[in-house]
């Protein structure tokens, strides 16, 4: 029997490029390292992001090089408006960095808070600021370290503390409850 004309012959899938994309292991890393420098843009890392998508466009395939060139822009414009940041108090630069460490960029955070107190080192707000982070990162010694200096430069941070959920983890060491009931 002879063929008929509505049968069909296999083809091989088509893109619009003209051909599959070969799938093989560079490809895959080179797609794996898009999406770890994508994540890192997506946290706010965005010095580290455009170090891995300025390594890709010199090393990563054609087809994704327009794609790396809009994320290293991106990366440009946030870091442009990171140091950029101007606050007209010190109120204001104190409410950026708890927004910073609500926000869960703890390092950003600190470096606010430093800058605070580079600024002005009797800054007792940002020695706070550094205890609720330390607390929050579980690092229990620096958090003490900056709560006694916030205490030790205006007593009704003592206070504040005692009221503070952001301590919740430092509740049973006894150090910290010394700290903020010394008179018990």
């Amino acid at each position: 029997m002879a063929q008929s004309k509505t049968e069909t012959t296999k083809r091989t899938p088509r893109t619009l490029a003209g051909a599959a994309p070969a799938n093989d292991g560079a490809r895959a890393q080179v797609l794996a390292h898009y999406e770890a420098a994508i994540r890192l843009l997506q946290e706010g890392k965005y010095e580290k992001a455009h170090a891995a998508f300025d390594k890709m466009l010199a090393s990563g395939p054609g087809d994704l090089a327009d794609r790396i060139r809009m994320y290293l822009n991106a990366c440009l414009q946030q870091m442009a408006q990171k140091s950029k940041a101007n606050f007209s108090s010190h109120e204001e630069h104190y409410d950026y960095a708890v927004s910073l460490l609500n926000e869960g960029l703890y390092e950003d955070a600190r470096e606010q808070f430093n800058a605070i107190l580079k600024a002005n080192d009797k800054a007792d707000y940002a020695f706070y600021g550094l205890a609720v982070l330390a607390s929050m990162t579980g690092d229990s010694h620096t958090c003490l370290e900056h709560l006694t200096e916030a205490i030790r430069r205006n007593p009704q941070n003592r206070i504040q503390a005692r009221a503070d959920s952001d301590f919740q983890d430092m509740a049973d060491d006894p150090r910290f409850t010394e700290l903020l009931y010394p008179e018990v």
